[in-house]
């Protein structure tokens, strides 16, 4: 099977991705682009140069098997990222590119990813990977153009009691804390 995206001609935007046969795109026994870009324009009555082949397997410019795992030949990479809709076609890059996530991110051609304008989150340091009391995360700040670090306190372990009367906790973002719930 093949996968087009259908992409907007005035914004590059992708619409919708469809599945194509592969006897549809098959022409003197090779599978091509242009086939099946023509059957779409037949049967879907979109112009032929706005539908644009994605390989499902592909992600942040790699190939990845089925099971998910990465490929050894990463020569079937095509497009840095199987085609999402509301997401870009980059015909300069010939990049497909999945929504993004802040207005002041930027394109990592090399990767087809997007990346904050410092690069990737900080590390965390040993002292927070090692907490036995609080969970650790970076969280982008748009406002600040900046990685925020969000602290919050470990999930209790529920006694044996409580496990039995059916009880649990829940996060109170309010003020930080978890709290004993009962049914």
């Amino acid at each position: 099977m093949a996968h087009f995206a259908k992409i907007d001609p005035d914004t590059n935007i992708v619409l919708t991705v469809l599945v194509v046969s592969n006897s549809d795109c098959i022409k003197n026994g090779v599978e091509q682009e242009a086939v099946g870009q023509n059957f779409l324009q037949n049967s879907a009555n979109w112009p032929a140069a706005n539908w644009i082949k994605t390989s499902y397997n592909t992600r942040l410019n790699q190939y990845w098997k089925d099971d998910g795992t990465l490929a050894d030949d990463q020569s079937k990479a095509f497009r840095g990222n199987f085609a999402s809709i509301g997401g870009e076609w980059d015909p300069t890059n010939e990049i497909f590119w999945n929504i993004k996530p802040f207005d002041s991110w930027v394109k990592n051609v090399s990767k087809a990813k997007w990346e904050s304008p410092l690069g990737a989150r900080p590390d965390y340091t040993t002292e927070q990977k090692n907490s036995t009391t609080h969970d650790y995360l970076y969280e982008w700040n748009e406002s600040t153009t900046s990685w925020d670090l969000k602290e919050t306190p470990k999930e209790p372990a529920l006694t044996s009691e409580q496990q039995a009367a059916g009880q649990w906790y829940d996060f109170n973002s309010d003020n930080n804390s978890w709290e004993l719930q009962s049914p």
